[in-house]
C-alpha cells in the first residue's frame, strides 16, 4: 500500500533544495550527532508535503487512507497526542458549551477542555463490576439514567478502555443516547489497536460518533501520534483541531502515523492477533499465580493486576529485566505490543514467577467512589483566581485544578467541587502535598 506522506517527504529530500525555510536543522547536522539519519525526515508544511489543517497535499491522502482503513468517515491525524484529540471532539461537539454526561473515569486533558469551553459535566460513576481491586465500568443504565434527568445534554463521553484495560459496553451505551438523539464520544487513547482483533471492538465499530485513539501507545508510532476518527463527516472538524493546536505540527510524527497505517493494512492486523494470543498467556500466568486482574470485559492486550507493594512488585520485575508501564498505588500495568520479542515475553513471565515466590499477594481494594458537592462549574474554578494551600489547610475549600491518579483514572477533586474530609484523605494517600483553591474561603 502507499504511504503518500513518506513517498512525498522522500521525493522533497531528493531534490536536495538548499532550505530557506524552517525548521533551522534543514535536515542536516554536525557530524558526528545521534540525529542526523532522522532529521531529513522532520519538514514542515511546503508544497510538496501539504498542509495539514488545509486539508491539501499529501497528508490529506495519509487521512483518507487511514479513514479507509478504519472505516470512519473522516479521520485526522494529531501530532499532538490524544489530548489534541479529546479537545477536538469536545469542541465539535459543545462549539458554545452546554452539559455532557460524563463518565468519571477521564483523563485530565478532557477536565481542561471542558473547562477552556464551558462544557458542565453531569458524572457517571463507574460500576463494580471489575472487582474491588479496580474502579470499574460506565454502564447504559447508568448513562440512561442521567439522560433522563437532563434531557438538554448535548452528548456522552466516556472512557473506554481505560488505563487497565477495562471494556464499557459502547455498543449499549450508543443505542441508550441515540434515544435521545445525542452523540457518544470515545476517549480510546489506550484501545487504537482494537479493530484489528479478532473480535472488533472499536468504538465506531459499536455506534460511537467520535473517537480519540492515541496510536503511539500501542502501535508503532512515534510519541505524540493519534487519529481523531468521526463516523459521519463534520463541519468545521479541522479548524477544531487547530484551534488547540501548534501551527507547527511534526511532521515526523505524522510520517509514523502514516507508515503505521500502511503496516496495519499490509500485515492485515496479523501481529496484533498473535499478540493477543501471547498476552492471554501471560493473563493465564498472572492468574494461576494468584494475582488479582480486572473481572469482566477487559482489552486483550492489556496487562494489569492488584498487589498490596506495587512499588516492590515493579522492582521484581525490573530485577528480571522487563520494565512495566506503571507499578504504584496498589497497581501493575503492563503495556505488551507487536514490537516485543519472544525474549521479552520469557523475561516478563520469569518476572511474575519471582514476584510470586516472594512477596503477599494480596490485592488492596479501592475505596467506594462518590460524587463531593459541586460548588461551582469547572469554568469558574479553572478562570477564579486562585491560592495554592498546605493539604492540611484544603478541608472544606473548593478546587480550581482536577487532581486525576491514573490509575484508575478517577478524580479525587474536580475544579468547583468541595474538598471534603474523604477527598482529603484519598488526596494524601496519593501523596498530594499542595493544593490550588479558589480564593475566595466563603463559597
Amino acid at each position: 500500500m502507499p504511504a503518500p506522506l513518506y513517498e512525498a517527504i522522500q521525493k522533497y529530500n531528493k531534490k536536495a533544495q538548499a532550505r530557506f525555510h524552517t525548521p533551522g536543522h534543514k535536515g542536516r547536522a554536525e557530524a558526528p550527532s545521534p540525529l542526523q539519519s532522522v532529521l531529513p525526515f522532520d519538514l514542515t508544511e511546503l508544497p510538496d508535503t501539504g498542509s495539514l489543517f488545509d486539508g491539501l497535499g499529501p497528508t490529506a491522502e495519509a487521512e483518507a487512507l487511514a479513514a479507509r482503513l478504519f472505516g470512519s468517515a473522516a479521520t485526522l491525524m494529531s501530532a499532538g497526542g490524544c489530548s489534541l484529540c479529546i479537545q477536538t471532539m469536545l469542541r465539535l461537539a459543545f462549539p458554545r458549551g452546554g452539559k455532557l454526561i460524563c463518565g468519571r473515569i477521564l483523563h485530565r486533558s478532557a477536565v481542561h477542555a471542558m473547562a477552556l469551553l464551558r462544557i458542565d459535566p453531569l458524572w457517571v460513576l463507574p460500576d463494580t463490576s471489575a472487582g474491588t481491586a479496580f474502579s470499574g465500568r460506565i454502564t447504559a443504565e447508568a448513562v440512561q439514567e442521567q439522560l433522563e434527568r437532563h434531557p438538554d445534554a448535548g452528548a456522552v463521553y466516556l472512557t473506554s478502555p481505560d488505563y487497565c484495560g477495562m471494556l464499557s459496553d459502547i455498543r449499549a451505551i450508543a443505542a441508550a443516547a441515540a434515544e435521545y438523539g445525542v452523540p457518544v464520544l470515545v476517549d480510546c487513547a489506550q484501545g487504537a489497536h482494537l479493530k484489528f482483533l479478532n473480535d472488533n471492538l472499536s468504538p465506531l465499530s459499536q455506534g460511537a460518533a467520535v473517537s480519540a485513539e492515541s496510536a503511539h501507545k500501542t502501535l508503532p508510532v512515534l510519541t505524540g501520534g493519534a487519529w481523531l476518527h468521526l463516523a459521519r463527516e463534520l463541519p468545521h472538524a479541522r479548524e477544531a483541531m487547530a484551534l488547540f493546536a501548534s501551527t507547527s505540527p511534526s511532521y515526523f510524527i505524522l510520517l509514523s502515523l502514516d507508515l503505521c497505517r500502511q503496516w496495519l493494512e499490509d500485515t492485515g492486523g496479523t501481529p496484533l492477533r498473535a499478540l493477543a494470543e501471547r498476552t492471554a498467556s501471560i493473563k493465564a500466568l498472572l492468574r494461576d499465580c494468584g494475582f488479582v486482574q480486572p473481572e469482566g470485559p477487559c482489552d486483550p492486550l492489556r496487562l494489569a493486576f492488584s498487589i498490596e507493594d506495587a512499588e516492590a512488585a515493579g522492582h521484581f520485575l525490573r530485577e528480571a529485566g522487563a520494565e512495566p508501564e506503571y507499578a504504584g498505588a496498589g497497581t501493575v500495568i503492563l503495556i505488551p505490543s507487536a514490537a516485543n520479542t519472544e525474549e521479552d515475553f520469557q523475561r516478563l513471565e520469569q518476572g511474575i514467577q519471582k514476584l510470586a515466590a516472594s512477596v503477599s499477594r494480596n490485592a488492596p481494594a479501592i475505596p467506594p467512589l462518590y460524587l463531593p458537592e459541586q460548588v461551582l462549574t469547572p469554568a469558574q474554578a479553572f478562570l477564579a483566581e486562585t491560592q495554592r494551600l498546605p493539604l492540611a489547610a484544603c478541608l472544606n475549600r473548593v478546587a480550581a485544578a482536577a487532581h486525576c491518579p491514573c490509575p484508575p483514572g478517577v478524580p479525587l477533586v474536580m475544579p468547583g467541587e468541595r474538598i471534603d474530609a474523604a477527598a482529603l484523605a484519598q488526596l494524601e494517600k496519593y501523596g498530594v502535598r499542595e493544593l490550588d483553591v479558589v480564593k475566595s474561603a466563603f463559597i
